[in-house]
């Protein structure tokens, strides 16, 4: 362990033996090499056997790249004895051997979530049919929660409410165990259950098989994963977490950042370490993280720096529309692949997933092979797959297999047996699927209930099929969701899945009114049939899976990652930080800023961020405005350029500075990456406490020749006699100004200014 392979903070880290021992590592300071050379230290100068080290990761990748360094530090014979793996790895193997006392065999099944989806909806239907309080997608994950928290279902029912879904706990814990089975989140809270029994010596024998633990990502524990590790090390504190609070990204999956924050208060003997040199990132992409963050007021303070070179400055790019975005992300993938890139080195990120269909049409139509991570593709989604199934089969009503599909979905009560019956049926006279539906009362296989409902969904087949020719592709779409159920089913469950897959049947929704405006403008038919086949060619393109691809996928998805060149897309206000926070709940807006704290620091040598003026998404059309953490970024690390054509740009949020901010640093002419979007802009003058920010170079607040009018910007809301309330995102000047506005129900208009009042919701 010479100095030459770790830095002092480093070796401090991995040369400290007993007690507690807290790693703050900022992003890319060599995390993984402290953790497996402390590791090694322990073997190998310590005398401490490898099975009596327990050493946990978040993720099975990160326990693979673990053992392959102590195998090449150690031996692999050695690397193999070691405990090595996932909280739910570590706890499936420990409840093998003592889950009895928590009534499990050793041949225990683990349900996913189909599995548990199942059996809850055969509680609810045994004990609780009828009831309107019960989805089985939100019981489930209340359940998830209260496991989290390490409660039972004694723990809970504090309120009416919270008892009734107490009791379906309760049951769905006593089918699962009469099932010799256990969920994922029971994986950790038995096994910390066996650990907190003072009269199970089974806990004894757990603890007293580990003499040192090693917990990576801390900053991502929940209660129960925290419960577990105190109770782990209660004998002999031989604890060592490594983490980043900066980098706590999932309260929304019940991490708490408090863990790692107040470690020192459970552990008050304990070495803290910090290591803030990151390896990985140019200087100004590092300078930009830490501008980013620096404005948390929870944070634990630290200053990561780099001794890397500058390298490129930061490139924040300002774009009319998410389809500029789009040829903008093509444009930089081709420049890579030209200039001899790896495109496994290129990364695109968006907040969330809907954002991803866009980007995915554009790779496509430019043959740019691309792969999801973190997310299926768009139109792979179920719900999008279901969507499609139901327009193929109203365009090609012998499609079976699409049929079989949607025939139950969404719940219809028409369940395996009935298909099994219907379709041999339909497989005996000669028929297709959708053609033996008009003969479901002939069916003698079947009882008067099971034809009834077949007869139905043939009627509502036949029924959709005769509007589809009669309506647009898109409204067709709308009409089946609403008269299948399939939106009303979703709404029901009221759940965060849930909304989910309304954003992304909202995007189906917006992919065919794009289609419909760009096959119109070239004088065809915008029809279903050409639409369908657009999407089924488009499929096949993307079956590249042994050439290099670029990654698309949520921040979210990015952590523990790193790529030479990363394109930050969407960086605008109720996007990043995305919509529904509320500016008043500081936890939030904390989260937020470490979620583009993680996505700036998965850069290595490039950085491009970009926003739009106007968006598309969930089907309707927002005015935008650029994400309040651009505003953070540093001057001397960041080129501004625009593409987008002369408009007003305003910015109110709180802790936004400026728009611009652009040093004049430019890029060197024989760079082979670079991409000419015009001159750099100037930095703006700064501005006083409160004073908002008017980018004069697109707007003059002074005299116009419309003074007397409503005086409009993006974002205004506005009221029409006819199309009623709106929000600008467009306002054109000259004798007779014209305003564009989206009005819900009737889409974009352009509107003389003089017909509009300001003001409305």
């Amino acid at each position: 362990m010479s100095s030459p392979d770790l830095n002092p903070p480093q070796a401090e880290a991995a040369l400290h033996t007993h007690g507690p021992l807290l790693v703050f590592a900022g992003a890319g300071s060599g995390k993984t090499r402290v953790i497996t050379y402390r590791i090694a230290n322990l073997i190998a100068r310590q005398g401490v056997a490898p099975y009596r080290i327990l050493a946990v990761t978040f993720t099975n990748r990160a326990a693979k790249e673990m053992r392959e360094r102590l195998g090449k530090l150690l031996g692999d014979s050695i690397a193999r004895d070691i405990w090595a793996g996932t909280f739910h790895s570590t706890c499936a193997k420990l409840l093998r051997q003592y889950g009895e006392s928590v009534g499990l065999t050793r041949s225990f099944v683990i349900y996913d979530t189909q599995d548990q989806k199942s059996l809850v909806t055969r509680i609810l239907k045994e004990h609780y049919e009828g009831d309107a309080r019960f989805a089985p997608k939100q019981v489930l994950a209340w359940i998830g929660k209260q496991k989290q928290e390490a409660k039972s279902p004694d723990d809970c029912g504090e309120n009416t409410f919270e008892r009734g879904y107490a009791d379906v706990y309760a049951l769905y814990d006593k089918q699962l165990r009469a099932c010799n089975a256990v969920d994922f989140d029971d994986l950790i809270l038995l096994t910390s259950r066996i650990l907190s029994d003072a009269k199970n010596p089974d806990g004894d024998r757990i603890r007293n098989r580990f003499e040192h633990v090693l917990i990576d990502e801390f900053q991502d524990t929940n209660a129960v994963q925290y419960k577990l590790m105190r109770s782990l090390v209660s004998k002999h504190q031989n604890l060592c977490v490594v983490g980043d609070d900066d980098q706590s990204i999932y309260s929304w999956r019940g991490a708490d950042v408090r863990n790692i924050r107040g470690f020192e208060r459970d552990f008050p003997d304990a070495k803290v370490v910090k290591l803030e040199q990151n390896y990985r990132s140019t200087a100004h992409i590092v300078g930009a993280a830490l501008a980013v963050i620096a404005p948390s007021r929870t944070r634990e303070p630290k200053e990561l720096w780099t001794a890397n070179e500058a390298g490129e400055p930061i490139e924040v790019i300002g774009l009319e529309t998410e389809r500029e975005e789009a040829a903008l992300v093509v444009s930089y993938a081709k420049q890579a692949r030209e200039a001899g890139v790896d495109l496994r080195g290129v990364a695109v990120f968006y907040r969330i997933n809907a954002q991803s269909r866009v980007l995915e049409e554009a790779l496509r139509a430019s043959n740019i092979p691309y792969q999801i991570v973190g997310g299926m593709k768009f139109f792979d989604r179920a719900e999008v797959k279901d969507a499609l199934s139901y327009l193929r089969v109203l365009d090609n009503p012998k499609s079976d297999v699409d049929l079989l599909r949607i025939i139950n979905t969404p719940a219809r009560g028409i369940g395996d047996s009935t298909v099994d019956k219907f379709t041999t049926y339909a497989a005996f006279s000669g028929q297709s699927l959708t053609d033996a539906l008009s003969e479901a009362d002939a069916i003698a296989d079947l009882s008067s209930g099971p034809r009834k409902k077949l007869a139905a969904f043939g009627k509502l087949l036949a029924k959709l099929r005769d509007e589809a020719t009669r309506l647009s592709p898109s409204d067709l779409l709308s009409a089946v969701l609403d008269e299948t159920g399939y939106r009303t089913s979703l709404r029901a469950e009221n759940s965060p899945e849930a909304d989910s897959r309304l954003e992304n049947l909202q995007e189906l929704f917006g992919s065919l009114r794009d289609f419909e405006a760009e096959v119109q403008a070239a004088g065809e038919p915008a029809t279903l049939a050409a639409f369908l086949e657009r999407v089924s060619l488009v499929n096949d393109v993307d079956q590249m899976e042994d050439a290099a691809r670029i990654t698309l996928m949520t921040v979210h998805s990015a952590k523990g990652l790193e790529f030479n060149l990363v394109l930050l897309t969407g960086m605008e206000e109720e996007m990043f930080p995305y919509r529904g926070f509320d500016d008043r709940d500081d936890a939030q807006l904390e989260e937020e800023r470490r979620l583009a704290y993680v996505a700036i620091t998965r850069a290595r040598q490039r950085l491009v961020i970009t926003h739009v003026q106007r968006r598309q998404i969930f089907g309707t059309t927002r005015a935008c405005v650029p994400s309040r953490f651009i505003g953070n970024l540093p001057h001397e690390a960041v080129v501004h350029r625009s593409t987008s054509a002369p408009r007003p740009r305003y910015v109110d949020q709180p802790g936004y500075s400026s728009y611009g901010g652009a040093t004049g640093t430019r890029r060197p002419s024989d760079q082979p990456w670079s991409h000419p979007q015009g001159p750099a802009r100037p930095a703006p003058p700064p501005l006083a406490p409160g004073e908002r920010f008017v980018d004069r170079e697109f707007f003059d607040e002074g005299a116009s020749d419309f003074d007397e009018s409503p005086k409009l910007r993006p974002g205004s809301a506005v009221f029409h006699e006819r199309f009623g309330h709106g929000k600008v995102s467009a306002v054109g000047g000259g004798a007779e100004p014209v305003v564009t506005a989206f009005f819900p129900g009737w889409g974009e208009k352009k509107v003389l200014i003089k017909f509009l009042s300001a003001g409305g919701r």
